[in-house]
């Protein structure tokens, strides 16, 4: 399944060589477009030639379309693929830097690269300037580091902001598009520019066909986390069944205690049994948010380490398989849950797994009961290491400037 590790397959001179076919098809195409033209993409922000506009979009849709229909045919996982995360104000401040830039310089990163490839000089004079605004925000970065970090969402797209199952935003997003097409033809034939009757069949044609593609995702649909499993559940499934992601009270103890493993203790139970007591520095989250909880994960460190806590391993157990078919790293499960951790600080104390903690704490002591965290004689106890620190798989990344 894609994105496929071609390094690991062909050798870093096979997958750099595929880097360069790329990026040379790519600048190619871009100066075909008028991308190199200053003049050119400048027109567009005059409403008198809008080919630049049109180019741009279409790569977008056209790209759009065939990434969330290979993923809902199950040949690429979208989890594996970048998306940039979300700090939402930071975003628009840039973008309207960005923007001013584009117009008043006639160039954005990208497309100066282009004029600079054909030697332009303007091309030259802007790329030099794009690396001139580096230095500088490389250098005072420091002083806007809570603004740059402000309103992160992480890994947040259409879907999840409106609402809307992904197939439905694709056909949305080519509806737009097309619909931003027809428009774009409509202002340049008021500029006085045509297009010849063979062309304009060609442009109904290709947006027929991407019409039909955007339905064909809708119908696809996108993997949920079941299917997601079932793909996984080969090389995953015997982790459950040979018990070697539950950790015992005592590892899961000592990891509390490592300040070399970033650890998230990640409490299932619901809110009641939480207040009434918790493991330190644990923090609660509901079952059905595996997913968000990976999107907060992505990008962490290979020292990351998720514990799944709850009342009897139940919830954990699926909580795990959820993860797994996310491919988030470094997942285990205290065995036992809660009964078994206080089993194990509390010496003579026996609770079957689910029992209500009521009777044991008279009000809800949260984090503040001693037993929230192993005490001198619970971290001699010995046990069985079975955490493996692993990196995970690599989620490819890419972009334009």
């Amino acid at each position: 399944m894609a994105p496929f590790p071609l390094e690991s397959i062909f050798g870093s001179a096979i997958n750099n060589l595929v880097y360069i076919l790329i990026g040379l098809g790519f600048g190619a195409v871009l100066e075909m477009s008028g991308f190199g033209d200053t003049n050119k993409l400048a027109a567009q922000f005059y409403f008198k030639e809008l080919t630049v506009l049109k180019v741009m979009f279409t790569a977008i849709v056209v790209a759009m379309v065939l990434i969330f229909l290979a993923s809902g045919l199950g040949l690429l996982d979208f989890s594996r693929v970048w998306v940039n995360p979300t700090f939402l104000w930071p975003g628009i401040v840039g973008g309207l830097i960005m923007g001013f830039g584009f117009v008043i310089g006639g160039f954005c990163p990208g497309t100066s690269l282009v004029a600079v490839a054909t030697f332009k000089v303007d091309g030259m004079f802007f790329l030099a300037g794009v690396f001139g605004g580096i230095f500088i925000f490389g250098e005072t970065v420091a002083d806007i580091d809570g603004f740059w970090h402000a309103s992160s969402m992480g890994r947040f797209m259409l879907p999840e902001w409106l609402g809307l199952s992904t197939g439905l935003v694709v056909l949305a997003v080519v509806a737009m598009a097309l619909f931003m097409f027809w428009g774009a033809e409509k202002i340049e034939a008021a500029a006085g520019l045509t297009r010849t009757a063979r062309a304009a069949r060609g442009q109904r044609m290709a947006a027929a066909a991407l019409v039909l593609v955007a339905l064909g995702v809708v119908a696809v649909g996108q993997p949920d986390l079941e299917d997601r499993w079932n793909q996984v559940a080969a090389s995953k499934d015997s982790l459950l069944t040979g018990r070697a992601v539950y950790l015992e009270a005592a590892e899961v103890a000592h990891i509390m205690g490592d300040d070399q493993i970033r650890l998230h203790l990640v409490d299932l139970r619901p809110e009641a049994q939480y207040n009434i007591f918790h493991l330190a520095r644990s923090h609660r989250r509901s079952p059905a948010s595996m997913e968000r909880l990976a999107r907060d994960l992505e990008g962490s460190p290979a020292n990351t380490v998720v514990i799944l806590v709850d009342g009897d391993e139940r919830l954990a157990t699926q909580a795990w398989k959820d993860l797994a078919a996310l491919k988030v790293p470094n997942a285990y499960i205290l065995e036992g849950g809660i009964p078994a951790w206080l089993g194990h600080v509390m010496p003579g104390l026996e609770l079957e797994p689910g029992t209500p903690l009521e009777s044991l704490f008279p009000m809800a002591l949260g984090a503040r009961s001693e037993a929230s965290e192993a005490g001198h004689e619970a971290l001699e106890a010995s046990y069985v290491p079975k955490l493996k620190l692993s990196s995970g798989p690599a989620v490819k990344k890419g972009g334009c400037g």
